[in-house]
């Protein structure tokens, strides 16, 4: 057997928590760094206090996005990824108010986000499985 094997498949698990909280850990730095525009946005969508919220969404962001790809406590950072982007999505994209054009924009802005969830889901029961046939798998090689 390759024994290169081992760690393309770890490059590629990485590669996959990377490009699957990008969406995350991109917007949550821009905010970190964009603080005024960030704290301007959450005015925006009239959420009180602006800076106190502003400052949870980054942790939120960057938080959990480090948690899934540092393979640690994935069912935490995936589930506070999820939770925040399904409150997000329904804020921010109300199709069910909405018609025409805008409507079907937003829509499919609402289903893309739900594949997100969906992807932190099955990362969340990856970690969880991998981690069990771990334990399992070193009960049964042990002497």
């Amino acid at each position: 057997m390759d024994q290169r094997r081992p760690d393309i498949v770890f490059a590629m698990v990485y590669c996959a928590r990377v490009s699957l909280t990008a969406a995350r850990w991109v917007t949550g730095l821009q905010q970190l760094f964009g603080w005024t525009d960030a704290v301007a946005e959450m005015r925006g969508f009239a959420l009180r206090p602006a800076p106190l919220i502003t400052a949870a969404v980054i942790v939120v962001k960057i938080g959990g996005s480090v948690l899934v790809i540092a393979d640690s406590f994935v069912w935490l950072g995936a589930g506070a990824l999820g939770v925040f982007t399904l409150q997000a999505m329904l804020m921010a994209y109300p199709f069910w108010c909405k018609r025409g054009a805008e409507r079907n924009t937003m829509l499919i802005e609402f289903c893309e986000h739900m594949g997100l969830i969906a992807g932190l889901v099955l990362a969340a029961m990856v970690a969880a499985l991998r981690s069990r046939l771990n334990v399992f798998w070193s009960t049964k090689t042990s002497p």
